[in-house]
């Protein structure tokens, strides 16, 4: 006979076609169960489209009357883009809704169970509840402290360098790696870097699906462009970057100055030689940044470090030397001694294609 756990797997197998498209809401699955078979399921597709248990009930049916419900996230009970899940699961009269996690955002919290408890449906909850949650550390974590997960994606050589003196840096790794970034680009609610990146590489910063090998983003869905921050504390941005002919850029400067023609700028304290990160990370929380990925060199990564700010490392690291004139991968003055190191927290080791991708967690020093 499944468990109830058996079913939530599922559910969260569905969740995970959301990916790449639901931003800025969360990924939510859902199945519909009776007699111990599944009888409808469902995923959050896009913000503004039916939301999971919406989409399971319809594939259900009739049939859904009596059944059981697995959802990976509290079924919603305010009108957002769409109206409140807990109506449709009452009006379905399901027996039972079993709960992955508690919906972190303080609007829904408890109250969709509630309302379910009330109207006679049982409830069960915690159900797989940390696999739910990393389907969406960005949205739980805006939703709670009102800052984005902040995932900073690096390459580097064997011995730690990401350029060399004179600046050059393509290719340290592979296509494998190139892919995977491609990934983490989509999943991403927003890209940022700094002024001197866009200076020395010119990036676009964009997803590109059709550098991958294999096929990986939905079929037949536009892809979604992350949003493009760029840090520029004294508004150095020249008119002609590649970067401005995308449509959604945002400087982030410490200078009330005119920004490049058709581009959105946001003024912001200073602290030291750079904007106050802090209070972008507030800016792009009310932005309903869920995951923000940070492609930059040392000097940004090294004051997001210093601030504490880098929920999550991946690390790409290539078999090569690169040498001690070449450029390193954190730029952190006043880090002298042992006891003020960052440790990192390992969470995933894998190869991609020729190199390897190391995930870490920091583990902040109160010493630094």
């Amino acid at each position: 006979m499944p468990t109830p756990e058996q079913f939530m797997a599922r559910a969260i197998q569905l969740a995970e076609r959301g990916l790449y498209t639901t931003d800025p809401n969360p990924r939510v699955g859902c199945v519909v169960v009776k007699n111990d078979q599944i009888i409808g399921e469902g995923w959050h597709m896009r913000a503004g489209e039916g939301h999971a248990e919406v989409n399971a009930l319809q594939a259900a049916g009739h049939a859904a009357e009596g059944a059981d419900c697995y959802v990976t996230l509290e079924p919603c009970s305010h009108f957002g883009r769409t109206p409140p899940c807990v109506d449709a699961l009452i009006n379905a009269n399901v027996k039972r809704v079993f709960v992955a996690m508690t919906d972190p955002n303080p609007v829904v919290s408890g109250s969709g169970i509630a309302r379910l408890r009330h109207a006679g449906i049982e409830v069960f909850t915690d159900i797989l509840a940390s696999q739910s949650e990393k389907l969406n550390p960005g949205f739980c974590q805006r939703m709670r402290i009102g800052k984005p997960h902040v995932r900073s994606k690096l390459a580097m050589s064997l011995d730690g360098r990401t350029a060399m003196a004179s600046g050059e840096s393509k290719w340290i790794t592979g296509p494998h790696a190139r892919a995977d970034v491609q990934k983490m680009r989509a999943r991403s609610s927003a890209i940022m870097t700094g002024i001197g990146t866009v200076l020395a590489d010119d990036p676009l910063l964009n997803v590109r699906p059709e550098q991958n090998t294999s096929p990986w983003y939905p079929d037949g869905q536009r892809v979604r462009q992350p949003l493009r921050v760029i840090v520029d504390s004294n508004m150095r941005m020249p008119a002609d970057a590649r970067i401005l002919q995308q449509k959604r850029v945002l400087l982030a400067t410490a200078r009330d100055k005119q920004a490049p023609r058709g581009v959105e700028s946001v003024v912001l304290p200073e602290d030291g030689d750079i904007i106050d990160l802090s209070a972008l990370m507030a800016v792009l929380a009310q932005r309903e940044i869920n995951e923000l990925m940070v492609e930059a060199g040392a000097v940004l990564n090294g004051a997001l470090l210093k601030a504490r700010l880098i929920d999550e490392l991946v690390i790409y690291m290539a078999p090569k030397i690169m040498g001690d004139m070449s450029r390193g991968v954190f730029h952190l003055p006043g880090m002298e001694t042992m006891a003020q190191n960052i440790s990192l927290n390992i969470t995933d080791i894998r190869a991609m294609g020729n190199d390897w991708r190391i995930t870490a967690i920091p583990e902040y020093n109160e010493e630094f």
